[in-house]
């Protein structure tokens, strides 16, 4: 998010897109289709007055990827100490248009610890860079900007469907220029598991009691229900919902939190939504595979 709060930018890199309406339907003809033919690059960037939103799935062949980078046509990612770079050049979808530009990542430290989200462990998080420097350059549209940035990883050995029923999660930058992640997945078997971490600016986590649930109101188009953790007793509100689909919400929050006022990017994600079939046959009009 950009330091003056007008702007924000979101990239997730999928090899076996979690989300891919294609990759479900090969599930369901295969007992092990190949995660490479379904990856490629969600990028969203937030303006006051518009969204740009992109996510071509790719195939196998247009996949490269070894220890330190990662391609899928014209998009890369390349990741070398503590410096990650994004070249983006994607269409965007409904309205076709170009997303081309460039981030760059400053992480001043990296974690070292890998979270279970489920009992298994077939669900695992890794808050790499939980606070780093972001610096953004888009060609198209022309933009320019610094704010705070977050670098994570997650991967899996199964669905996520498969194994919860819905999360929240939130991501908090604090005054000491740290930042507070906290998780609320609400699982299969009917347990819960929630985290609240908070990160130093180079890294150190401290484990947390979990802050009380507050529920939040529920999106507008697509009624998606929401619910965030802040400090009891003080006031949540939504200061602008970016992501308003059936199945997920991204939003950003204004509340207090370890006793400081703070913006949050908060996310919901329904999975018993996601699994309908009217939601998967919807899916395609925003994730068109090329």
């Amino acid at each position: 998010m950009s330091d003056d709060g007008e702007h924000a930018l979101t990239v997730i890199v999928f090899v076996g897109s979690v989300f891919s309406p294609y990759y479900a339907a090969a599930r369901r003809r295969l007992a092990a289709p190949d995660p490479e033919q379904h990856c490629g690059f969600n990028a969203v960037l937030y303006n006051p007055r518009r969204k740009h939103w992109a996510m071509t799935e790719r195939g196998a062949g247009d996949l490269r990827r070894d220890s330190e980078q990662l391609s899928a046509r014209g998009s890369s990612i390349r990741w070398q100490g503590r410096q990650v770079s994004v070249t983006l050049d994607e269409v965007t979808v409904p309205l076709p248009g170009r997303l081309r530009g460039r981030i760059e990542l400053e992480l001043p430290g990296i974690t070292a610890t890998e979270y279970a989200l489920d009992p298994a462990g077939k669900h695992r998080w890794w808050p790499i860079a939980p606070s780093c420097r972001a610096r953004v350059s888009m060609e198209k549209p022309g933009l320019s900007w610094e704010g705070h940035g977050y670098f994570d990883s997650n991967r899996g050995a199964e669905p996520l469907e498969r194994a919860f029923r819905d999360w929240d999660w939130s991501r908090a930058p604090l005054a000491d220029g740290g930042s507070l992640v906290q998780y609320h997945a609400r699982l299969r078997d009917g347990s819960e598991r929630l985290l609240a971490l908070r990160f130093g600016a180079t890294g150190a986590v401290t484990e947390l009691s979990p802050l009380p649930t507050q529920p939040l109101p529920r999106a507008t188009i697509w009624r998606m229900a929401r619910s965030t953790q802040a400090d009891p007793g003080t006031p949540v509100t939504v200061r602008r919902t970016l992501e308003d689909t059936p199945f997920y919400s991204r939003s950003l929050l204004d509340c207090r939190a370890l006793g400081e006022p703070v913006t949050a990017v908060h996310e919901s994600l329904d999975l018993d939504r996601f699994s309908r079939r009217w939601v998967q046959l919807l899916l395609p009009f925003r994730l068109p595979r090329r």
